[in-house]
C-alpha cells in the first residue's frame, strides 16, 4: 500500500470513527485503534498516540453542537473532569509499563466491562443522599430531550461514586489513548442516572480534556507519527460534526443498541489480537 493509499484509508475510517464517536459519546478512539492495528498493521503505541490526538479533535468538533442543543451538562462535566484529568495523566505514564499485547487484551476487557454494565443497568431507585451531597446534586442537575423532542429536567445521583468511576475511566483512557467514553457513558448513565442522550453529549464534551492531558505525554515520547495522526485527526473532525447533529434525531434505544454492538465487536477483536 502506497503512502497516499494508506492516508486515504485512514481518513475514510476516521470519518466513520468520528461519526460514531460523537454520536455515542465514545470519542472515536474505540473505532480508530482497532482499524489502525487490526486492518492496517500500525503499531498499537502509534495508534494509541494518534487516537489521543484525534479524541481532542472529536470533542472540539462534536461538543459545539451538543452545547448548542443544551444536551451537554457543563457543570457536571467540569466537576467530573477533576477525576478524569488526574486519571488520564496517571494512565499515560503507566502506558509505557505494559507490553503491547497486554494493551490489546486490556482494551478488550475494558470494552467488555462497559457493555456488561449497560446490559445489567439497574432500574431501582437510587439511595437517598445526605443533606450536604444534596446541595451538590442540585447544582449538577441538567436538562435533556426525550425521543419526542420534549425537554425535561433530570437530577444527578451519587456524585462521589461518579467521580471515582470517572477517575478510573480517565486512567484507562490515558493508557489506551481513547477518550474513555466506553466507561464514562456507563458511569453517567448507570451510576449517576443521567439520561442516555445527556450522558453521550456530556461524555463528548469531557473526552477532549481527558485526552489532552495524556496527548502531551505521548508526544514527548515520540509516539505521534504525522502520517497516522494527521488523517485521523482531520477525519474525526468532519465525522464528529455529522454525528453530533444526527444524535438529536435518533431515538435513545437505537443509539444504545448501536453502542452495545460496537463495543461487543471491538472487545472480541482486540482480545483475540492480544492473545494470538
Amino acid at each position: 500500500m502506497t503512502p497516499l493509499e494508506f492516508t486515504a484509508v485512514v481518513f475514510g475510517a476516521s470519518l466513520g470513527a468520528g461519526l460514531l464517536g460523537s454520536l455515542l459519546g465514545l470519542g472515536g478512539g474505540v473505532v480508530v485503534i482497532p482499524v489502525l492495528t487490526l486492518l492496517l498493521g500500525v503499531d498499537i503505541r502509534l495508534a494509541i498516540a494518534a487516537s489521543a490526538i484525534a479524541v481532542v479533535a472529536t470533542s472540539s468538533a462534536g461538543a459545539t453542537e451538543h452545547l448548542r442543543s443544551r444536551l451537554a451538562n457543563i457543570r457536571l462535566a467540569t466537576f467530573l473532569e477533576l477525576g478524569a484529568a488526574a486519571g488520564s495523566l496517571t494512565g499515560a505514564f503507566l502506558s509505557g509499563v505494559f507490553a503491547a499485547r497486554w494493551l490489546y487484551v486490556l482494551f478488550g476487557v475494558v470494552l467488555a466491562f462497559s457493555g456488561v454494565n449497560l446490559l445489567r443497568k439497574s432500574r431501582s431507585a437510587p439511595p437517598t443522599s445526605a443533606p450536604g451531597v444534596a446541595v451538590i446534586l442540585d447544582e449538577l442537575s441538567g436538562v435533556c430531550l426525550d425521543d419526542e423532542g420534549r425537554e425535561f429536567s433530570y437530577p444527578v445521583r451519587r456524585p462521589t461514586l461518579g467521580l471515582g468511576l470517572i477517575y478510573i475511566a480517565g486512567l484507562f483512557g490515558g493508557m489506551l489513548g481513547v477518550g474513555a467514553g466506553v466507561l464514562k457513558v456507563p458511569a453517567l448513565d448507570v451510576a449517576m442516572r443521567v439520561p442516555w442522550r445527556a450522558s453521550t453529549a456530556t461524555s463528548t464534551l469531557m473526552i477532549g480534556v481527558t485526552a489532552a492531558a495524556s496527548a502531551g505525554v505521548f508526544l514527548a515520547r515520540g509516539y505521534v507519527a504525522p502520517i497516522v495522526a494527521a488523517p485521523v485527526a482531520i477525519g474525526v473532525v468532519f465525522g464528529a460534526q455529522a454525528g453530533s447533529r444526527l444524535s438529536r434525531f435518533l431515538p435513545s434505544w437505537a443509539t444504545r443498541a448501536l453502542f452495545l454492538g460496537v463495543v461487543a465487536w471491538m472487545s472480541v477483536q482486540m482480545i483475540r489480537k492480544g492473545l494470538a
